[in-house]
């Protein structure tokens, strides 16, 4: 009966060496508080703003990616409201002249409209003691801020979550932001209400601030639908209102109603000039958008496509190694290798696999990232292709990757020292399968009265001998040539 109408508003902090509108150095990571700050920061009379000019560039950056238009011409706003972690008793951001308008990103087959993207800067962080009282840290007061809004066009839960997962991979691939939710450098907004399936008639609007997961986003959202539905079944009238997440509870609960634009009191921040973008301006320090675009990678979705055209991958594989940058460069590295090699597309998919996976797991196992790794591309592309050429199999390959990584050295390396190569000599083969003969004579008389089952026995022991090293098809060759002749 009741459909969802969802728009999201989402803040990623940028990665400029200094903040918004001062030189303070820009560190997230800062654990000592009120270390990175200076008077223009912490809102002292008198003190006068400068922009980051690289700040405005990135989010330039960003609208691009996202198929936005960029302006001609933008400025900066005052956003008046106090809490105690706004110094100033307002927030520089931009109101009716964004960086950039009209854009789109394309999900589950679904465009969301992107209505803006604009640059504000950051409010410092509230910290409150188990003890009843309150401090503020200003490390992250005035560093520079995205914040985008979308069209209401989000109609589910797993369509806000697939949206935010989405964003958050172009920005790092960016480089513009490292959009770590559990660090609060990306945060989610949601603006939620209901229609009847058949109206095009919106219903109130409630906002859920503050969500700092993928998962909040959607149980949040999921959530707040049922809670709407079962108030309007009711006879009752959602309430428009800001609302907080509870993510013990499972629920949210309200905060406070919501403000109006004209509750900020926006107006053109005086101390701040107007940016002129495009060489057609001809204005001193212009903003040249023709480098910002060509500066832009190849993006996860177009990366996805291509590994399923040219590599033949599985959408799943191309979709776990596309999505996290680090992957990408790590898997292309590695391809790199095989470009003159007779069998590259087979060494490909057998490269994605073990990525995708044993990797994967490796990493999971002994907490590192893919950077961390301690080999490179091309020792790992060595290791594909003599597991290619069967001087080792599988189970030798996985093994050789966790040493690999627990002593910081190339598989290939670890492999040769445990004399883990396999063995396709065949005179070393045969001298060692007569051997298996002469002392197994019952599954020997077994197999000449015809059970080809005992031959198995007998390559068994070979690989007994070999300690897993010799090639078990070249082992059954020998020994079926030996027991016929």
């Amino acid at each position: 009966m009741y459909e969802a109408v969802i728009g999201l508003e989402i803040h990623a902090q940028l990665k400029t060496k200094t903040k918004m509108f001062c030189a303070s150095k820009n560190d997230p990571d800062a654990d000592t508080p009120n270390i990175n700050i200076c008077p223009i920061c912490v809102g002292h009379p008198g003190t006068l703003p400068s922009i980051n000019k690289k700040a405005v560039e990135y989010i330039i950056k960003i609208g691009c990616a996202l198929n936005c238009k960029i302006a001609e011409r933008t400025k900066f706003d005052r956003k008046n409201y106090f809490y105690p972690d706004i110094p100033k008793g307002y927030q520089i951001s931009q109101y009716d002249l964004p960086l950039c308008y009209e854009g789109y990103l394309e999900i589950l087959g679904k465009k969301i409209r992107i209505t803006r993207v604009h640059l504000e800067e950051d409010t410092a962080k509230s910290i409150h003691s188990t003890e009843g009282y309150s401090y503020v840290d200003f490390n992250r007061s005035g560093a520079p801020l995205m914040e985008l809004v979308t069209e209401p066009d989000i109609r589910n839960a797993d369509e806000a979550k697939e949206f935010c997962e989405n964003l958050q991979k172009i920005l790092q691939y960016l480089g513009v932001s490292d959009a770590n939710m559990e660090k609060g450098q990306m945060r989610c907004e949601v603006n939620i209400s209901l229609k009847k399936k058949d109206s095009d008639k919106f219903g109130t609007k409630v906002e859920i601030k503050n969500l700092n997961s993928f998962k909040a986003v959607r149980d949040s959202i999921a959530f707040e639908i049922k809670r709407q539905t079962e108030i309007l079944e009711s006879g009752g009238c959602v309430v428009q209102e800001t609302r907080g997440w509870d993510e013990n509870k499972k629920l949210t609960f309200s905060q406070r109603e919501k403000e109006s634009a004209h509750d900020y009191r926006y107006f053109p921040e005086p101390d701040l000039p107007f940016i002129f973008i495009g060489k057609e301006h001809k204005v001193e320090d212009i903003i040249d958008i023709d480098k910002i675009k060509t500066s832009i990678p190849e993006l996860p979705q177009k990366k996805i496509k291509r590994y399923q055209e040219e590599f033949q991958l599985s959408e799943k594989d191309a979709r776990t190694i596309a999505y996290d940058k680090d992957y990408a460069d790590f898997f292309e590295g590695v391809i790199s290798n095989f470009q003159d090699k007779k069998e590259k597309e087979r060494l490909i998919k057998l490269s994605a696999n073990y990525i995708t996976t044993d990797i994967k797991n490796v990493l999971i196992q002994t907490k590192r990232d893919i950077s961390e790794l301690g080999f490179t591309p091309k020792d790992f592309a060595e290791l594909i292709l003599i597991l290619n050429d069967g001087k080792i199999n599988s189970a030798v390959a996985k093994s050789s990757l966790l040493d690999a990584v627990n002593q910081n050295r190339t598989p290939v390396s670890i492999i040769e020292e445990k004399g883990l190569m396999q063995i396709n000599d065949e005179k070393q083969i045969e001298e060692i399968a007569k051997e298996v003969i002469s002392q197994n004579p019952n599954p020997v008389t077994d197999y000449k009265n015809g059970n080809q089952n005992s031959i198995q026995f007998l390559v068994g022991q070979i690989m007994a001998k070999t300690k897993g090293r010799a090639n078990p098809k070249l082992a059954r060759e020998v020994l079926e040539r030996l027991l016929q002749s």
